[in-house]
């Protein structure tokens, strides 16, 4: 099972919130109460976010937040990384001593291609409509 921390979790939710809004500016208020995450944490998620470029803020009394691009140019991948940390399953870089010297080492490679390649294909747009 492939598990992710609650940060790629609720940094997926409040893009998807926002994606779901936009182009409405939200606040950390709103966004906290709307996906139930402690608006401390989500300001911190947000400023991740931010600092990568997929969130921009607008100051002043009606302030908040945006996305950057569009909700069908930004990809579930993009956010995840920013979260989680660069996707790499246990058999590449420095994570694996014996890389490429053992067998399974090629499952554990083609699994993360594939995980990369499935989350960068899916949009933010992908996400906003209901599933039918």
């Amino acid at each position: 099972m492939l598990n992710f921390s609650t940060k790629g979790e609720y940094g997926l939710r409040a893009m998807v919130n926002l994606a779901r809004n936009y182009p409405q500016i939200k606040n950390i208020k709103e966004i906290s109460i709307e996906e139930k995450i402690s608006a401390k944490y989500l300001e911190r998620l947000i400023g991740d976010l931010r600092k990568n470029n997929l969130v921009k803020s607008i100051k002043g009394k009606n302030g908040g937040y945006i996305l950057a691009r569009k909700p069908k140019e930004i990809s579930a991948g993009e956010i995840i990384e920013i979260m989680e940390g660069t996707m790499t399953a246990k058999c590449q870089g420095i994570h694996c001593s014996a890389m490429k010297k053992c067998a399974s080492s090629f499952v554990w490679i083609k699994l993360g291609e594939q995980i990369r390649k499935t989350l960068y294909g899916i949009r933010l747009s992908d996400l906003i409509h209901p599933i039918k």
